[in-house]
């Protein structure tokens, strides 16, 4: 499932990211039901089913067509985007270095006792 993403090693908008949490969540979806589960307010449905041909077009959907009615699906794992995009994140900004991305974020918001068992439960568990 991760193939295409390394293919295409792209970055996908805000409104594209939008409606692939949706298509992840559902996993199969109609234009119709990616849009019921917008906030308000909502797109036009026209501005829904091109942003969802532009993800088609960059490998991150496919869909199986029931006559004039296109049922999508995604061919592009959650996970394996959110490694790729974390990982481009990571070299473009921390140097790869995972101690300054953590370093960073603690200096913007202050780590509470229980996120920081939490991150040594982690660090622990991968030794």
């Amino acid at each position: 499932m991760g193939e295409n993403i390394r293919n295409k090693p792209q970055e996908l908008t805000k409104a594209e990211l939008e409606i692939m949490q949706v298509i992840w969540q559902k996993e199969k979806v109609l234009v119709h039901d990616i849009l019921a589960e917008l906030p308000e307010p909502k797109p036009a449905y026209n501005t829904v089913s091109t942003i969802v041909r532009i993800l088609e077009n960059k490998g991150f959907v496919s869909h199986k067509a029931y006559g004039r009615t296109y049922e999508y699906f995604p061919v592009v794992a959650k996970e394996d985007y959110t490694n790729t995009y974390m990982r481009t994140v990571l070299d473009n900004f921390f140097e790869g270095s995972i101690s300054r991305m953590v370093n960073f974020f603690s200096s913007q918001k202050s780590i509470s006792l229980k996120e920081t068992d939490e991150i040594m439960k982690i660090l622990n568990g991968n030794k």
